[in-house]
């Protein structure tokens, strides 16, 4: 045991949490799910640790819902091969970012995309205020089937141009917020990435319904490439 860092209220349930590639790098990231906030995390000269908040995803005021105000949640954080782009999911609000940490202290909003979640416009909950003024999106639908859930798991492929997405939590919060995935089944998507100037787009043309599994419905979660991917530390 060397250090440890206290991220206080705004880093509340720090999930995930996800180093540079570049060996020589002595920083990294971490997504803190409860208040919607990313934290720098990064050696000083004098050889200990330090940690600042660089992103935050604020909380929306809304009615139809558990409590009122609905937070990001944060499930799932990575970083691209090369550095330049940090992902990471909201999986109540239902969107996934891509941020580019050109600048390690400033990262920049460069991508974005919504896939389901819980403030769809036709479904019970109205947003009443939102921070960034974003209008509530229109519900996901891939080859005809609507999609169930929010955005969780995340794995990007090695060029970084291919970005994959589950929709499964774990079990208990699946059956607590969207119960409908518990009885269709959760599925895996794909985000065609700009990894030259930044933007995400969802491909119509790929779909695992995980709901059609021979013995029922599946939650699917962890996504991995084989021989491996940007999550990994060892590559076979």
């Amino acid at each position: 045991f060397l250090q440890s860092l206290a991220l206080g209220e705004d880093g509340a349930i720090p999930l995930e949490i996800r180093f540079l590639h570049d060996p020589s790098a002595t920083e990294g990231y971490v997504g803190c799910a409860l208040r919607g906030n990313v934290f720098r995390f990064y050696k000083r000269a004098a050889g200990d640790w330090a940690a600042e908040k660089v992103i935050s995803v604020p909380s929306k005021k809304v009615e139809g819902w558990m409590l009122p105000e609905m937070p990001s949640l944060i499930t799932d954080i990575l970083i691209s091969l090369d550095d330049r782009f940090l992902y990471f999911s909201n999986w109540l609000h239902g969107d996934i970012r891509q941020y580019d940490i050109t600048d390690r202290r400033n990262p920049k909003l460069v991508g974005q995309v919504f896939l389901g979640g819980s403030i769809i416009r036709d479904g019970p909950v109205k947003v009443l205020e939102d921070p960034e003024n974003q209008e509530q999106p229109p519900p996901c639908f891939i080859k005809g089937k609507r999609v169930p859930g929010g955005p969780q798991m995340l794995q990007l492929s090695l060029d970084g141009r291919r970005l994959y997405v589950t929709t499964s939590l774990f079990s208990g919060w699946d059956r607590q917020f969207y119960p409908e995935m518990i009885r269709e089944g959760s599925v895996m998507m794909q985000i065609d990435v700009d990894s030259v100037n930044g933007g995400l787009s969802l491909n119509q043309n790929f779909l695992v319904d995980f709901g059609k599994e021979p013995d029922g419905p599946a939650l699917a979660h962890e996504l991995r490439y084989p021989g491996g991917d940007c999550t990994s530390d060892i590559w076979l």
